[in-house]
């Protein structure tokens, strides 16, 4: 049998349509089969020490499950990016206030595991609330500053959780080096900010926002969107194409661009702005012009589900440059 063909004559999975290694075929020559589902922290801990004792290098992503199209092109590259990708599937109930959606947020372990598998990860470390959080749990990093704006504020436990389970997921899978998306934009400098400050031998690589075909950015929560309410999410992607457009006019003062900004997504029903914010990139400090590298930050309820997304403008200065470096290489 040609390795590359089944017996109908057509790709295999052992090949992809170029000719070249599948990522099926990577696993298996790299990591030794097939992917693997480990639930405990011991046994993780065991086999990302075995693989670092064979000079492997370990990528994780990790995530709250329920994966789409972004998900999947963040182990892309984490595959790229490392000898064993390994991916973490936990929902993070320290994230969470008592208000918001954890118990309704959307699982679907097998379909997680088939997507993975399909993309050529190796291990899914899919613990529980007991292993994260075992009775008598007492210990919690923050990071401040870059935190107190923005989703600081509107959702104040959540950078607590994210940079504890971050910091004990890193702990237990023991990479080499970090895959996050930037949807999240101040989420994705607040770990950069913890690895650097807590001299985490750790590479933390960010990947641009993973669309819809009609600009809008891909979220787990999208599926509460009624067709209606899915119409109006539209105003995020759209309300960030303006001030673009603002920008490449000419136009940097922030308030300017914020005004139209607002406007344009409040003329969309079933839209409530949690905010609309534009920062220093390093700081995460609201600027009153657009000087240097600057985000402007958006958070949007859609009916009832709080969606987010972001555009970046500018180049970076020398200070907000070397901070991006020294929490490792794009």
């Amino acid at each position: 049998m040609d390795p590359a063909t089944d017996w109908d004559g057509g790709t295999s999975k052992f090949m992809d349509a170029e000719g070249s290694l599948s990522s099926y075929t990577k696993r298996l020559f790299l990591c030794g089969g097939e992917m693997r589902i480990i639930r405990s922290a011991a046994e993780m801990q065991r086999f990302s020490e075995g693989e670092r004792c064979r000079g492997r290098r370990i990528a994780l992503v990790p995530t709250m499950g329920y994966f789409h199209e972004g998900h999947l092109n963040l182990m892309r590259i984490g595959r790229k990016r490392g000898d064993c990708l390994v991916v973490s599937l936990y929902v993070n109930p320290a994230q969470f206030a008592p208000t918001e959606d954890l118990d309704a947020y959307p699982r679907d372990f097998e379909r997680d595991q088939t997507l993975a598998e399909g993309v050529g990860v190796d291990v899914i470390f899919h613990p529980d609330n007991r292993e994260m959080y075992p009775e008598g749990y007492q210990t919690h990093v923050e990071v401040e500053g870059i935190t107190n704006n923005l989703c600081g504020i509107s959702r104040p436990r959540f950078f607590r959780g994210v940079t504890t389970v971050c910091t004990k997921l890193f702990h237990i899978v023991k990479p080499h080096v970090v895959i996050f998306g930037k949807k999240d934009f101040q989420q994705y400098v607040t770990i950069r900010r913890m690895v650097l400050d807590l001299n985490m031998d750790i590479e933390v690589v960010g990947m641009d926002t993973t669309r819809e075909p009609d600009g809008l950015a891909m979220s787990s929560r999208n599926v509460y969107l009624s067709p209606d309410e899915r119409k109006s999410a539209l105003s995020l992607s759209r309300s960030l194409d303006l001030a673009g457009e603002l920008y490449d006019s000419g136009e940097r003062d922030a308030a300017t661009i914020l005004e139209k900004v607002r406007a344009w997504i409040a003329g969309y029903p079933h839209t409530q702005i949690d905010y609309a914010q534009i920062c220093d990139v390093k700081t995460m400090k609201d600027v009153e012009r657009i000087d240097g590298w600057c985000v402007l930050a958006l958070a949007v309820r859609v009916g009832k589900t709080r969606l987010i997304d972001n555009r970046l403008f500018g180049e970076p200065t020398e200070a907000g440059g070397r901070m991006f470096e020294a929490g490792g290489r794009e």
